[in-house]
């Protein structure tokens, strides 16, 4: 595995790496704890958790950002806290306050400063906070206590094909990565248990990754892969999908406030249809792992569609967006959380 001192900062991958501290809180008869930083990696936890046996998890992730003047600079803090405490609600698992949430995330980074990533070497340090059920059971319910855990690892580029590498390639799938009704809206850990045939299935055939369409009537673009989707059309027109079904990302609420006030561009979060793809010059994928990965080619039904990667505005997106998130630009108000 690999160690801080032989580190190539400019070319790592998204993989995990253990780093010195990690964040633990224990919930038990109805409140949570303080917490605690802690060395160890390892879990003990009962046999009979419903995190092992019925998915009862949640989480989120997050990068902090070394600016010039060294400081840590976490990219909307506020939005994971407030989207945990939604996943939390929907497995019927105790809420972590905004406050917990913005402390472990704080003291873990403070507690691994020698690993956050130097100023634009391309490289962050991604923050997985998560909660899971825990205790002695074993019927189907919710566990009667719980852990709230914060680790953090350097990472680079999630998807191979890059801003800098030509875009990624993409085929849909048969597969649904959600119900209609289900948990597509949360972060929970089954959604990406789910997804991982899929994945395989499109990487054995030269992928990157997969597109998922709506459950319902599979006409419809939802994700791509563990990320939210958007395209340019040829009047460049920013659209990115809507559904109850996909989940609500951070990176694309922020992409879309970008490209209406600063590019002036006219912005759309609606249905897509797979058969609308031709109208778009540029496509990207985007989320906190992904950043803005350009979508250089879409195959669909034994059809290929082809995209500018990266084009024009998706680069001055990830520009914009990259400036903002070190601190070389000012951003909107609450966007940026500095570490002290």
């Amino acid at each position: 595995m690999p160690n801080l001192e032989n580190l190539d900062w400019k070319n790592l991958g998204f993989s995990y790496i253990k780093t010195d501290f990690r964040f633990i809180a224990s919930y038990k008869n109805g409140s949570w704890s303080q917490g605690e930083l802690v060395s160890e990696n390892a879990l003990q936890i009962s046999e009979g958790s419903p995190v092992l046996h019925y998915g009862q998890a949640c989480f989120e992730g997050l990068k902090a950002y070394r600016s010039q003047n060294g400081k840590a600079l976490l990219f909307r803090p506020l939005e994971n806290a407030k989207r945990l405490q939604t996943s939390c609600e929907r497995l019927l698992m105790p809420k972590v306050s905004e406050e917990l949430f913005l402390r472990a995330c704080a003291e873990v980074i403070k507690a691994n400063q020698k690993w956050l990533a130097p100023y634009k070497s391309g490289a962050s340090l991604y923050l997985r906070p998560f909660v899971i059920g825990v205790g002695d059971n074993l019927g189907v319910k919710p566990a009667s206590e719980y852990l709230f855990i914060v680790f953090c690892a350097p990472v680079g580029a999630y998807f191979k094909g890059g801003i800098e590498k030509g875009g990624a390639r993409f085929i849909t799938t048969a597969f649904d990565r959600a119900a209609p009704k289900g948990t597509g809206g949360v972060k929970v850990g089954g959604n990406y248990a789910a997804s991982l045939l899929a994945h395989k299935m499109a990487t054995e055939q030269g992928y990157d990754d997969c597109i998922y369409l709506d459950p319902a009537t599979h006409t419809k673009i939802e994700e791509v892969g563990a990320a939210n989707f958007f395209g340019i059309t040829h009047d460049n027109a920013f659209i990115t999908p809507h559904s109850p079904s996909i989940l609500p990302s951070i990176t694309k609420k922020s992409l879309m406030v970008l490209a209406k006030e600063h590019l002036k561009l006219k912005v759309e979060e609606r249905e897509i249809l797979i058969d609308e793809l031709g109208a778009f010059k540029e496509a990207g994928a985007c989320g906190t792992a992904a950043i803005i990965t350009p979508i250089k080619e879409i195959a669909h039904n034994n059809k290929s569609y082809s995209f500018e990667a990266p084009g024009n505005i998706t680069k001055q997106l990830y520009d914009l967006l990259l400036s903002i998130q070190q601190g070389e630009q000012e951003a909107p108000k609450d966007w940026i959380f500095e570490v002290g």
